[in-house]
């Protein structure tokens, strides 16, 4: 049986009101009277209904995240940055995973305007722009990652992809390796053109013919499948730069499996820093993009975006840092 505000009230001996006081802690309410009524909430199990809350208010506390895949080390900690962060603002959180699908990212676009949020934060590149301005019509704010310019109701979160890689880079230039081949991500993904090309610019500022693109799909399965490919070329790069640390793992994997080592015979790196990279075996020389910092920058221009008179959007810039692991060492020569 629902326990409702009139029973907390009736097993108290206050009003409806009074409950209501304390619970949302408005009005005056003196503190043995505060005191009763929270012993009797948990004593009986009440909860309240946030919905019917924000229906009285007409203020709708809540903010909505869309990710691409939950299973992708990436997103955990974005995730768990945004929530904290929005919790501390007083929102709560509807979380989305699309599996890369387009439709599913139209559908949770769609189910976070039924919800009438404050404002979402789009980690996902898998929806149109057309359904980004539909939210921002609607005074939704709205952040996304390098997807489209700022403009009202719309802020940019850009990760610094171009310095990230070009240290790996450099990185690996440094150890000695030359070929130097390179393992992608989702075709038509702008983070991954972007991630490409800086890869290029670099081999070639530094007097070096950009080595072969294999293709991936951010998942261990791809990393998987063009280590194997790797393994098999009779002239082998001596170094691996793949997407992201899932698929720098998968990388890892495929090499192992056809008799090669890390980093002895072929060095590899990732991007993201995920705990995978961390505990993976040999550990993965990556890029720290702060994705907790990110989620919480995501809360914090959301909140900004929906709560100014003004709610003109800005760019906000996260650096990335090159952290070094076992993956990588000196070119086998």
């Amino acid at each position: 049986m629902t326990v409702t505000i009139r029973d907390v009230a009736k097993a108290t001996g206050v009003s409806t009101a009074t409950v209501s006081n304390v619970l949302n802690k408005t009005g005056k309410v003196g503190r043995s009277t505060r005191r009763l009524v929270l012993s009797a909430v948990r004593r009986m199990g009440y909860i309240p209904d946030v919905h019917a809350r924000h229906l009285a208010s007409r203020d709708h506390r809540t903010l909505g995240i869309i990710i691409s895949d939950i299973e992708n080390p990436f997103f955990p900690e974005v995730v768990k940055g945004f929530e904290t962060r929005a919790r501390q603002l007083g929102y709560d959180v509807i979380l989305s995973d699309t599996n890369y699908d387009p439709r599913r990212t139209r559908e949770a676009a769609e189910r976070m305007m039924e919800h009438k949020v404050r404002g979402v934060a789009v980690m996902t590149s898998e929806i149109s722009l057309k359904l980004i301005h539909q939210l921002a019509r609607r005074r939704i704010a709205v952040t996304f990652l390098d997807l489209v310019p700022v403009r009202k109701y719309m802020s940019n979160l850009r990760i610094d992809y171009s310095s990230g890689v070009t240290q790996i880079v450099q990185h690996l230039h440094a150890q000695g390796h030359r070929r130097i081949a390179f393992v992608a991500g989702r075709p038509g993904l702008k983070s991954n053109a972007v991630r490409l090309n800086a890869y290029e610019k670099c081999m070639r500022t530094l007097g070096l013919e950009p080595g072969p693109v294999l293709p991936g799909d951010l998942r261990f399965e791809g990393g998987l499948a063009a280590g194997i490919s790797i393994g098999k070329l009779s002239s082998r790069p001596t170094a691996v730069v793949a997407v992201n640390d899932l698929t720098a793992v998968g990388v890892v994997k495929g090499l192992l499996n056809s008799g090669l080592r890390v980093p002895q015979d072929i060095s590899v790196t990732g991007f993201d820093k995920t705990r995978l990279a961390e505990y993976s075996n040999p550990s993965i020389t990556t890029v720290d993009v702060h994705r907790e910092t990110l989620g919480q920058m995501a809360a914090d221009a959301l909140h900004e975006l929906s709560s100014s008179a003004d709610p003109q959007g800005r760019e906000y810039l996260i650096g990335a840092e090159l952290v070094l692991g076992g993956s990588s060492g000196p070119a086998s020569h």
